[in-house]
């Protein structure tokens, strides 16, 4: 996201500020921001639903997300990430696991992946490559694959 995006919240998390996007009551995307973004408070009741349910995440990752959820995408990706949402909180599937389910190629999930505008509730984290953890957000190291690390040892995965 970039300096024009504007943000319904932006909230604290362990993993550094997050900005909330919202259409019409429905979550669009959550962005990850930099450390020294400043924090803003939800501008109506379910952008503050969100923020409350990220929130409960961080503090105890087996909650379970209840929002409505809009992310766009072409029909292949809605596809993939209906299978990461499908991934139980403390497990990984690969990325050839996840193409296999969808008869396509393990790039293709990684590049769907790479495209998910809604981490964290849309669990792209819990794919990892055959040996190891592979990318997150299009990085394969730096402060993504440190975000990536963090929430998968927050729902109790060691790689």
């Amino acid at each position: 996201m970039n300096a024009t995006t504007s943000y319904q919240a932006i909230i604290p998390s362990p993993i550094g500020p997050l900005g909330i996007v919202m259409e019409r009551g429905q979550l669009c995307r959550i962005g990850f921001l930099s450390d020294e973004t400043a924090l803003q408070a939800a501008e109506d009741k379910p952008a503050a639903q969100v923020a409350a349910q990220l929130q409960h995440y961080f503090k105890q990752a087996d909650w379970h997300f209840s929002l409505p959820l809009q992310p766009a995408g072409t029909a292949f990706q809605q596809k993939v990430w209906w299978q990461l949402q499908q991934i139980p909180m403390g497990e990984v599937r690969t990325y050839g696991e996840i193409a296999r389910a969808l008869g396509s190629g393990p790039r293709a999930v990684g590049n769907a992946c790479r495209n998910n505008p809604l981490p964290v509730v849309v669990p792209c984290h819990r794919v990892v490559a055959a040996n190891g953890p592979g990318g997150f957000a299009g990085q394969t190291r730096g402060r993504n694959i440190s975000i990536k690390g963090w929430l998968l040892a927050h729902e109790g995965v060691t790689l």
